[in-house]
């Protein structure tokens, strides 16, 4: 085992999966507005019929998992990506490839991440950490000299996800390493209360639709 690897306190895991429970059944009225969207949209939309989940290879602590999302993007766009590495958020630029939902319900509050709550309730990621990145942009920022990705586990939102001064990615670069100095660092209630408060901006920047940078 890699003695590098980022070990949470049992308080950490413990947030991740009862935070996870609590949002998924306090937002359950959103998700089920959100499947009925979808379900009208792919009943009257021929190019937006497709799946209601989509999937994406992510790097979490070193191994690979299936990154869910609500799906935003249709088929033709979907597509492209048949013989490449799926990156969803590189498609999502163009609004021309989202489907109605995805461009009406979904992305103006980020509900399309949503599902990502069952990959902290498996164990895939955390709450809170850094955004898990495809196989191969970890592997061009471990190339860079950077391998933090491979050492800690992924999270939901972070210090990157909720700051809006900062301009250049080394900024974020910046905001990771001091998040997995912390987790190193920390005592377990001083990162609990810490992640606590990454969650309180999530929710608000959620709500107000300010762009998060998932």
């Amino acid at each position: 085992m890699n003695p590098r690897l980022i070990h949470y306190p049992a308080s950490k895991r413990l947030l991740d999966k009862s935070v996870s429970i609590a949002l998924l059944i306090l937002l359950s009225p959103v998700l089920l507005i959100v499947l009925v969207a979808m379900a009208a949209d792919i009943v009257f939309v021929a190019r937006d019929r497709g799946g209601f989940l989509y999937r994406e290879r992510r790097l979490s602590r070193g191994q690979e998992f299936d990154l869910l999302k609500f799906r935003t993007l249709q088929r033709s766009a979907l597509s492209t990506q048949a013989e490449g590495e799926a990156h969803a958020r590189l498609l999502e630029a163009a609004s021309t490839n989202l489907t109605w939902a995805g461009r009406r319900v979904l992305k103006p509050w980020y509900l399309d991440e949503l599902p990502q709550l069952l990959n902290v309730l498996k164990g895939d990621m955390s709450l809170v950490g850094p955004r898990p990145w495809p196989p191969s942009m970890v592997a061009k920022q471990v190339s860079d000299g950077l391998d933090y990705r491979n050492l800690i586990t992924a999270g939901w939102t972070g210090p990157a996800q909720v700051r809006k001064d900062v301009t250049e990615p080394s900024g974020y670069t910046e905001l990771d390493l001091a998040y997995v100095d912390a987790c190193r660092t920390w005592g377990a209630a001083r990162l609990l209360c810490y992640d606590v408060e990454m969650l309180w901006q999530t929710v608000k920047l959620m709500a107000r639709g300010e762009g998060l940078r998932f």
